[in-house]
């Protein structure tokens, strides 16, 4: 999978219903118990994505937890080494690239949320969250008010190439079309030559809508309509 989006972006304040902070999480380990409370809110732009509730997989349980930087960055810096990740994320390097690459959305105005994907206690993904059609992106293919759209990548080898991806992936769109009533579709625009992220868009219930050049790009537009949503 690959991102890479240009807006900007804003993260929750990590605190739970009582009012703590949430336990660290450790390069790799897993999370310690509690969840975000209702809250918890990360802005107005995406509905609170921090207060979402989780999602049963056929992999287990799943659920979107904010990114902290000082939580999180090594795991984060890890993932984006791994030479599978860096040849589309192109945030390969010492861990101020990737960094600057979260600062952009956490210290934003709350249009894109970055998020640790955390599977049965586990974080083991990493999705942005972000208004497509208050994002650059929306210069480049008819955008929709609410559009809703998603960057994805796999941490973990072990995770690649059985389907997770794709599950996660109308996992996520199903609890974005859930708890943005006002989104009628959830975008991505994954790079052309990378065929297991389209491959993996197309599993989660998404649909080819067209090509489109982007600025670093050549891109697959896919869509996961609303009205569609029980269909694919």
């Amino acid at each position: 999978m690959e991102g890479g989006h240009l807006g900007d972006g804003h993260l929750g304040d990590g605190l739970l219903e009582d009012g703590h902070l949430e336990s660290g999480l450790l390069e790799g380990g897993h999370l310690d118990a509690g969840r975000p409370g209702a809250g918890l809110l990360d802005g107005d732009l995406l509905d609170s994505v921090a207060s979402w509730n989780p999602a049963v997989t056929p992999f287990g349980g799943f659920r979107l937890l904010p990114v902290r930087l000082e939580r999180d960055l090594p795991l984060l810096v890890r993932w984006m080494n791994d030479p599978a990740v860096a040849a589309f994320w192109e945030l390969s390097g010492p861990d101020s690239v990737t960094a600057d690459h979260l600062l952009a959305q956490v210290e934003g105005d709350g249009r894109s949320v970055p998020c640790l994907g955390v599977l049965d206690g586990t974080p083991m993904s990493y999705f942005e969250i972000y208004r497509a059609d208050l994002d650059p992106l929306a210069r480049y293919y008819p955008a929709r008010p609410h559009d809703t759209g998603v960057h994805l990548l796999i941490g973990g080898v072990t995770d690649r190439g059985r389907g997770v991806g794709a599950t996660l992936l109308r996992a996520v769109a199903d609890l974005v079309l859930d708890h943005r009533p006002d989104c009628t579709r959830v975008v991505a625009e994954p790079d052309l030559r990378n065929t297991p992220s389209v491959a993996a868009f197309l599993g989660g219930g998404f649909r080819y809508a067209a090509e489109i050049d982007l600025p670093d790009k050549q891109a697959a537009l896919m869509l996961r309509d609303r009205a569609l949503r029980h269909v694919l």
